[in-house]
């Protein structure tokens, strides 16, 4: 029976093997560095299901990756020539080095002060950084002649861009530099008090806003029926799963770069539409049966409900990016053809 290395070796040239195995030694370092967020941060504990998904999106793109590796192998390989050679191989040794001096000072970081955000930040950036650079460098020559391309229609570019999706979701995994993150979740959370206390004085119901507390009616006399927004609002963390979730979607079931984006953009969307529903819902569960009922259960299933929902309104849009157009001069040409025959 042949090994199973020998399998792959007989597909994959070796340098490029080497390469994913390199890259696979970086992922998992980056991998045991952000387990300490997923462990301790409840914003990013879907980073456990990272692994596992970058996994599969290799294994299912797998025939995709052998062909690409042919591509760059056949003769007529589409190559990048003169200017267009030396924009690449700037952009290409240029992100290797850095990626190498990103990566060499998250780890540095990470062994003196232990886990921190500009640490796993770095590690995850420069993991990045070096791994596509890599793909294309060890990349099979051509076999023949190569025919003039574009830079992103070079056969090496096509190749690496299959790995955007297990390279680049461990930035959404990572917790975000602390300025860029409170400053997000304060947005967040401001357009969501705002939204709930618009809803609710509109409608005439009781309620005040001190900051991002809002004050209801009072359930027992005495006591206040406050409500934080925070507390109504998962921001960060809904905000991140659902970027995660829209990125894994984009990756295994669109093939277009733009629209990729436009379903990861769909994500943000749902993200901060479906928090405001939850900041509506849980203010009027605390209106009704006061603050102290909507903890625990009612608001993790609200939490959960929200990443939920975004999902299936992700799933209701695949069909609509898989839509082909057909012209009135493509019917015409189909239809002569169909007379020829």
């Amino acid at each position: 029976m042949t090994p199973l290395w020998k399998k792959w070796t007989a597909t994959v040239p070796s340098p490029f093997l080497t390469a994913l195995l390199l890259g696979a030694g970086f992922m998992g370092f980056v991998a045991w560095d952000q387990s300490h967020w997923w462990r301790t941060k409840e914003d990013y504990g879907f980073g456990w299901l990272v692994p596992a998904f970058v996994a599969f999106a290799v294994y299912d793109r797998w025939p995709r990756i052998v062909a690409a590796l042919q591509a760059c192998a056949g003769a007529g390989s589409p190559r990048a020539f003169g200017g267009r050679a030396v924009v690449l191989n700037i952009f290409v040794y240029g992100a290797l080095a850095g990626g190498a001096l990103l990566f060499l000072v998250g780890a540095l970081y990470r062994a003196g002060a232990g886990s921190s955000y500009p640490g796993t930040l770095a590690l995850s950036l420069g993991m990045g950084a070096l791994l596509l650079p890599l793909l294309v460098l060890n990349a099979p020559e051509p076999a023949g002649a190569p025919v003039a391309a574009g830079v992103w229609g070079d056969a090496r570019v096509r190749l690496a861009g299959l790995f955007l999706f297990p390279v680049l979701v461990w930035l959404v995994s990572a917790p975000m530099v602390s300025v860029i993150e409170n400053n997000l979740s304060l947005f967040m959370l401001n357009r969501v008090t705002s939204v709930v206390f618009f809803v609710f004085d509109l409608l005439g119901m009781q309620i005040e806003q001190h900051g991002n507390v809002l004050t209801l009616k009072e359930i027992v006399p005495g006591h206040p029926n406050q409500v934080g927004v925070a507390d109504a609002c998962s921001g960060i963390r809904s905000f991140t799963a659902c970027v995660f979730a829209g990125s894994f979607l984009a990756s295994v079931f669109l093939d277009k770069l733009w629209k990729k984006t436009a379903l990861v953009l769909s994500a943000v969307f749902f993200a901060f539409a479906m928090n405001l529903v939850r900041g509506l819902f849980l203010t009027a569960w605390a209106y009704n049966y006061g603050s102290e009922a909507m903890e625990g259960t009612v608001h993790d299933m609200a939490g959960y409900g929200v990443l939920g929902l975004t999902v299936v309104g992700l799933l209701c849009l695949l069909p609509l990016f898989s839509l082909k157009f057909v012209s009135n001069h493509d019917e015409l040409d189909e239809g002569k053809e169909s007379g020829d025959a």
